[in-house]
């Protein structure tokens, strides 16, 4: 049986959209998720000839180098992509992972952190809004879709992931205050909180560390479930999601209670240590 479909753009009326650090893992199921419900999606990365290459895999309309840290170049992205049809949806997916203690983290990482993670997907927001209100005050088309990848560590604290953790979180709070903001003007504003996925950034964190350890305890989700766990969210008044729910229910518990609830963390991170050992 197909799944529903809860979003989808309607025969005859194309909408474009861009989706941030779409080159390759979570970004290139967004994008291709985006492209299966009618959307003409510009794939956007730092590494223009890869965000190019998967455009044309994928059947993209086209593919641009952009870097999110640039508030300039989110609004020229928002206009090559009205360019392709007017402004339907933005994703901010593009992120880094570096993991470590907050005492441990590079000066160079922890900037890298907040300036992609979280000011990266504020910039995007502001280009996006700017452009949905344009089209609305022309008379073009109302409203349009705001999705970000956040992170599960955003509900609560993971030891050897605090930076991270903080950037995400940071992120997740932006969101929802964004999608009360804007919520009458038709933009609809989601985050989608995926546990550890299977990608190059979980991949690139220090083999046996805490932060990898503690992130193998739970249970991988695909690249395709995340992408589809947001999208699935557009059209809809539901801010963010949790994925698998279960391990949010334990880290919003956490932010409650971490006194209590951390010290269950040395009987995760094992369990971690032996997924990890396991694929190996």
């Amino acid at each position: 049986m197909l799944r529903r479909r809860r979003h989808e753009i309607p025969a005859g009326t194309p909408r474009s959209a861009v989706v941030t650090g779409a080159a390759r893992g979570i970004g290139a199921a967004i994008a291709t998720e985006l492209i299966g419900r009618g959307y003409r999606v510009l794939v956007t990365d730092l590494d223009e000839a890869a965000a190019q290459a998967t455009a044309d895999r994928i059947g993209a309309a086209a593919g641009a180098a952009y870097d999110v840290t640039d508030p300039a170049a989110a609004h020229a992205i928002a206009a090559r992509a009205r360019e392709i049809a007017p402004l339907g949806a933005w994703v901010a997916n593009a992120g880094v992972g570096f993991d470590g203690a907050v005492t441990e983290v590079s000066e160079e990482h922890a900037m890298a952190l907040v300036e992609i993670n979280l000011l990266g997907p504020l910039w995007g927001a502001r280009a996006a809004v700017a452009a949905f209100r344009e089209q609305a005050a022309t008379g073009v088309v109302r409203g349009g879709e705001i999705g970000v990848t956040a992170s599960l560590s955003a509900l609560g604290p993971v030891p050897g992931l605090s930076m991270y953790a903080a950037s995400k979180a940071g992120a997740l709070s932006m969101v929802s205050g964004l999608a009360s903001e804007v919520r009458r003007e038709g933009i609809r504003v989601h985050a989608i909180n995926p546990d550890g996925v299977n990608t190059d950034l979980l991949r690139g964190m220090k083999p046996g560390g805490q932060g990898q350890a503690l992130v193998r305890s739970g249970t991988l989700v695909t690249a395709e479930q995340a992408a589809s766990g947001l999208v699935d969210m557009f059209g809809t008044a539901r801010v963010y999601r949790t994925l698998p729910a279960w391990r949010g229910a334990i880290l919003r518990l956490t932010g409650l209670a971490p006194g209590p609830v951390l010290r269950m963390e040395p009987a995760m991170r094992a369990v971690g240590a032996r997924k990890a050992r396991s694929l190996r």
